[in-house]
């Protein structure tokens, strides 16, 4: 009845912004990937650190695991309960709380979103660059260490989070970071919370880094006849130092996929998407001398784009390839992989994965994030077919396997999660006995987002 007792004291607590109706757990329970319902005991909706506080010093009184919860759009698990307890949904901590347009940092709740984050500095001139794709929530995206389409020119979560406040397994509220530029002083405790999945306490506050917003964009699209091609040209592209913002890959049934959702006729061969930053003639200038480079390897098609509605257009449908993906074969399931290799294995990793797919007998278009080596290969099954679960999840670790071969990695943004644990041993070594430690040492009771990330026991 322990955990009885700790659900009355949140009720006591909260009122209304505790519950345990049915539709709400399970809507907490469930996942944007392949993996099963797995809800929490209690939903959670706290309006401040204090509560927060509050909430974790209750349920480490009853050990009653605890789950943070963004927007649900982690790809690995990280924000279901396997274990159950208290998901603490963070939706109505999303308010800016001070931007600092001198400095160029932003302080804000983690349950907003990036999208009514920037909606919130247009009027500065400044943006926030992490672009995942989804509408996702910064405390989520600090948590999963995300990244996107814009990460090969502003980086990851990782090179964008300043500071953080954070509420440890006991209930203590701790700061990590400042708002300079650099320091030098003890731990680099904002860079272990970040991508800690919420492992080792719960973010309830962020100083996030900030951009300048550029006086021009322009956009541009290109096909090659396979995937060593495409690679070549983003190679020589980086080589040259050409300041690209985004370069996205999608192979040709990605493109086959986007079509049919979009009303689009692209052609169906392996296209480069990419965008480049700058002053008016700087940014022309930069599509120019990657027009001439896709053409040297090979491109054909190409076709840029300064109107805002037009370079909208082409990252919707882009940022829609998911879903576009999922619609190719209605009733499946996806499976979405995220390896993350070396750019010189880059075109070798996506032709045996080609390979791979082809020999399957199931579907598995390609797409990722050309510029630095991450992609996804999103595998659709039929979930009640044993032989297809099976066809799909050997074809993942196939990819795995291979990438930490190339001297890559599991995954290069969705997490850990439940989904990668079986390889975190070959990939860190004793590297994941440290982070055991960690976790130990911070959550002793093994509260926080148990079961994700960690071996258990």
């Amino acid at each position: 009845m322990t955990r009885q007792t700790a659900f009355d004291d949140l009720i006591t607590l909260l009122g209304q912004r505790a519950t345990r109706s049915k539709p709400e757990l399970d809507q907490h329970g469930r996942s944007e990937s392949h993996f099963p319902a797995m809800p929490p005991e209690m939903v959670t909706y706290p309006e401040s650190t204090d509560e927060v506080a509050a909430i974790v010093r209750i349920c480490a009184s009853h050990g009653v695991p605890v789950i943070g919860y963004g927007a649900g759009t982690s790809l690995e698990g990280q924000a279901q309960a396997p274990q159950g307890g208290c998901c603490v949904d963070f939706r109505l901590m999303n308010r800016v709380l001070r931007i600092n347009a001198q400095d160029m940092d932003v302080i804000v709740q983690p349950g907003l979103t990036r999208e009514a984050l920037n909606a919130e500095l247009r009027a500065t001139g400044l943006f926030f660059p992490v672009d995942p794709g989804a509408n996702a929530s910064l405390g989520g995206m600090a948590s999963t260490r995300a990244s996107g389409t814009t990460a090969v020119r502003y980086g990851t979560m990782r090179d964008n989070v300043l500071g953080l406040e954070v509420v440890l397994a006991d209930g203590r509220i701790i700061r990590t970071g400042t708002r300079a530029r650099k320091s030098a002083a003890g731990y680099d405790l904002t860079a272990l919370f970040v991508g800690a999945e919420g492992t080792l306490g719960l973010i309830t506050e962020l100083t996030l880094r900030l951009q300048g917003q550029p006086e021009a964009t322009t956009a541009a699209i290109c096909g090659f006849t396979d995937m060593a091609q495409a690679v070549g040209a983003v190679t020589e592209t980086i080589q040259m130092g050409l300041p690209m913002a985004r370069i996205e890959f999608m192979d040709a049934a990605s493109v086959a996929a986007v079509n049919a959702w979009s009303g689009t006729d692209i052609p169906l061969v392996p296209h480069l998407m990419v965008e480049f930053h700058g002053s008016d003639s700087g940014a022309r200038a930069q599509a120019e001398t990657f027009g001439q480079i896709v053409a040297d390897h090979g491109g054909t098609g190409f076709d840029w784009a300064t109107r805002a509605e037009d370079r909208t257009k082409l990252w919707a449908m882009r940022h829609n390839a998911y879903y576009a993906i999922k619609a190719a074969r209605p009733g499946s399931v996806a499976l979405v992989t995220d390896i993350c290799v070396p750019i010189s294995h880059l075109a070798k990793a996506v032709s045996r994965t080609q390979e791979d797919i082809a020999a399957s007998g199931i579907e598995g278009p390609i797409l990722g994030h050309v510029g630095d080596g991450n992609f996804h290969a999103i595998l659709l099954y039929d979930d009640q077919n044993p032989a297809e679960v099976a066809t799909a999840k050997a074809l993942s670790h196939r990819m795995v396997t291979r990438a930490l071969e190339m001297g890559g990695t599991a995954t290069g943004e969705h997490g850990i999660g439940l989904g990668k644990l079986d390889y975190m041993q070959a990939e860190h070594g004793a590297g994941w006995d440290v982070m055991q430690s960690l976790k130990a040492a911070l959550d002793p009771a093994n509260i926080m987002n148990p079961g994700k990330m960690l071996r258990q026991g």
